[in-house]
């Protein structure tokens, strides 16, 4: 068990969203590559579709990119039925990557100081 202090995502990586349809993609981007292994056992599909468990997703699948240090989690019918069909104030899901950034993640305080050091 990681016995670490808890930081908001936004501390250790960065993300971007798209869309298509109903279906939404969330890349992260780790702001250091020692990062990647805290985000690798921590931000797991199952923890993200907990975190998205308002919207009702589908189905959340995680791809692991470990030489850009990111993941691609792909979230299906959290978009309200897409763009077209949404009456929601955001139908492109583009302020949902705003909000995984807040999801909490444990981490080594050493690591995190480290890793401070070395983004840009």
């Amino acid at each position: 068990m990681n016995r670490g202090v808890e930081v908001e995502l936004y501390r250790l990586a960065y993300a971007r969203t798209g869309d298509k349809g109903n279906r939404l993609n969330i890349a992260v981007v780790c702001r250091a590559p020692a990062y990647y292994p805290v985000l690798a056992a921590e931000l797991t599909a199952a923890r993200v579709a907990r975190l998205f468990a308002p919207r009702n997703p589908g189905k959340v699948v995680r791809y692991d990119l470990p030489k850009l240090s990111a993941f691609n989690f792909v979230l299906d019918d959290v978009l309200q039925g897409g763009v077209n069909a949404s009456l929601g104030h955001d139908g492109h899901g583009k302020s949902l990557s705003y909000f995984l950034l807040t999801a909490r993640i444990r981490v080594d305080p050493a690591l995190l100081a480290a890793g401070d050091a070395t983004t840009v």
